[in-house]
């Protein structure tokens, strides 16, 4: 099962569909995915599955649905046990950006890293996962695949927001206010830590 988000509201995309009984269903392989997408904007669909028998043909399908943009970022921890944000377009986010051309994933999700908060001497601790999320871009709509990195770094100096990718503030947040953060943040993000700092 994988879940893409339009702003708030994640579609379902699965091979079990009586798993979520109150859900609209769609054909995966039929589905207007540009059309479930306005609809959902426009607030006419909130529940929506889409169904495909093959678990192992969901990603294709998916992918052939819209153009896909892969992208890598970290969720950084220090060494005083905070959280690295970034407040851009009024929200909390973490720093990710698309790949370059011969780059691998992980030195993708770095590289970003350091470009969008100033921040040092990352240390690559583990594969955390991915998201999936539908943007604008020229007035279509793309998918968004982001690979997900913990990151952990002893650096302690002076953080710079990437201004010019509309980024205000990069900053170190503890436990306690990383939880107020993501009060404020995207819910594809929220799924990127613990289930108790979503409470």
């Amino acid at each position: 099962m994988y879940k893409v988000f339009v702003k708030e509201i994640a579609i379902i995309v699965t091979s079990d569909k009586d798993a979520f009984p109150d859900y609209e269903v769609f054909s995966l392989k039929k589905v207007d995915l540009q059309k479930i997408i306005r609809k959902i904007r426009k607030g006419k669909l909130e529940r929506v599955l889409l169904y495909n028998k093959s678990p192992k043909k969901l990603l294709k399908l998916l992918h052939e649905k819209l153009p896909l943009v892969i992208a890598a970022g970290g969720l950084v921890i220090n060494d005083k046990q905070e959280y690295l944000f970034i407040h851009r377009n009024g929200k909390w986010d973490l720093p990710k950006g698309k790949m370059d051309k011969g780059e691998t994933v992980e030195q993708a999700a770095v590289r970003e890293t350091i470009e969008e908060t100033g921040v040092q001497d990352l240390d690559v601790t583990r594969y955390l996962g991915a998201t999936y999320h539908i943007f604008d871009w020229k007035e279509n709509s793309k998918l968004k695949l982001t690979h997900w990195y913990i990151m952990s770094t002893t650096y302690g100096g002076l953080l710079m927001p990437q201004n010019n990718e509309g980024i205000d503030e990069a900053v170190w947040l503890s436990k306690e206010d990383a939880v107020d953060a993501l009060k404020v943040s995207y819910e594809n993000i929220k799924y990127l830590f613990p289930s108790d700092m979503l409470v």
